[in-house]
């Protein structure tokens, strides 16, 4: 099958991760993909995974509406390289990341007949205007209903995100739930791994409570600074923050006040590919806290590595995570919750190792990986292309593809 994928995303984080992966795994399992996209962002993550690069400048200084005016207007160029794409490749299909402002799948769909997959990460109109970003709601909001009542099927990456879907009048049947997922080749469980990574790190001999991303205030890490503070038995507790973030400063000051600086490391921002050397040096992974509709990279990365995961107790995260089975959830409504639960795994090494061991499991079992998820867009397509036939078979129309095939 030749796939035409499409996105804007020229953020150096979890979302080139997860565009660049997907794309290898289909190509893994022999289709050919196309790729249109900003220069620099078609195939996958960049060596430097920080940010503040000319588009987010270009924020910054233009009022919102006229930023948000461009964006509109972006695509129309995306869709004409789209469109160009289309004609000289002649793909089957056409898979692509949604964006407020662009809905180009929906041009290009109405304009060839092209089948198209829509993968959706957030509610982008409902999400900006929530914080204060958007200044053209009715246009903002009238691309992303065209945007995704226009593909054929809408790929939500949560439960969740599919209500956000629903409401905007997508039926169910149109709506396939896709979470994120992971390379198991890249995260290893084993013991020998782990010492080896504490080893590089400098950390033999602690318990290591690890957390990799962006550190925001809301993650309320300090409490683990807290813990670390702590007197009690056993392997000294080590707090390991792979990434950077607004919350660093205010958590390596708490960690001065409470005489744990040393029991603190915070790598700043690293390329994914440091990443699994990290989490394997982890005894206890750490997601404090969790956008209520999101499907967290870190924690299927988390489960992958055999971590013991303390998670908050939130339905996006019950779709893939089971209280006591394999990971302690807290409820996120009690502040001491967080804290208590990474005091219980501290104290009970056999529990992280059950917990651990059961949250890799739940990988495999479920197929929770890139190669997993391609096999789902590529049978969801191949779904598709056969109903597309089916139908041409039924008029006796030769436009069954977009090649007249």
């Amino acid at each position: 099958m030749k796939i035409l994928y499409h996105h804007r995303t020229q953020a150096r984080d979890g979302c080139i991760v997860h565009i660049g992966e997907l794309i290898a795994a289909l190509r893994a399992l022999g289709h050919e993909v196309v790729v249109v996209a900003p220069p620099g962002t078609e195939g996958g993550p960049a060596a430097d995974t920080g940010s503040g690069g000319p588009v987010d400048r270009l924020r910054r200084a233009l009022p919102k509406a006229a930023f948000e005016l461009l964006e509109f207007l972006y695509a129309f160029h995306a869709f004409a390289r789209l469109y160009r794409a289309f004609r000289r490749h002649r793909p089957d299909v056409l898979y692509e990341r949604y964006n407020l402002y662009t809905p180009t799948g929906a041009w290009l769909k109405r304009l060839t007949g092209l089948p198209v997959l829509l993968e959706v990460n957030a509610p982008l109109a409902h999400e900006r205007a929530a914080h204060g970003g958007l200044a053209l709601t009715p246009l903002a909001r009238w691309t992303e209903r065209l945007a995704w009542r226009s593909a054929d099927r809408v790929l939500p990456v949560t439960s969740v995100l599919a209500d956000h879907v629903r409401a905007a009048g997508v039926p169910d049947g149109r709506i396939a739930v896709i979470p994120n997922g992971v390379d198991p080749r890249r995260f290893a469980a084993d013991a020998a791994h782990t010492a080896a990574a504490k080893a590089r790190l400098g950390l033999e001999g602690r318990l290591v409570l690890g957390f990799t991303g962006f550190v925001r205030e809301w993650h309320r890490l300090e409490q683990v600074v807290d813990v670390l503070a702590e007197p009690g038995p056993g392997a000294c507790p080590h707090l390991l923050l792979v990434g950077d973030g607004p919350a660093r400063a205010g958590i390596e000051e708490r960690a001065r006040q409470r005489g744990v600086a040393d029991r603190v490391t915070v790598t700043g921002v690293l390329p994914h590919d440091a990443i699994p050397g990290h989490v394997a040096a982890f005894d206890i992974a750490l997601q404090p806290a969790v956008t209520a509709y999101a499907s967290p990279l870190k924690l299927f990365e988390y489960m992958q590595a055999g971590r013991a995961i303390v998670a908050p107790d939130a339905p996006n995260i019950r779709e893939v995570l089971r209280h006591d089975g394999n990971a302690l959830l807290f409820d996120p409504a009690d502040p001491a919750a967080f804290g208590h639960a990474v005091r219980r795994l501290c104290r009970d090494g056999a529990l992280r190792a059950r917990l651990g061991a059961q949250a890799r499991a739940t990988i495999a079992e479920r197929q929770l990986t890139w190669d997993g998820n391609a096999r789902r867009v590529a049978a969801l397509f191949e779904e598709r292309l056969a109903g597309t036939v089916a139908d041409a078979v039924g008029t006796g129309s030769r436009r069954a593809r977009p090649d007249g095939c």
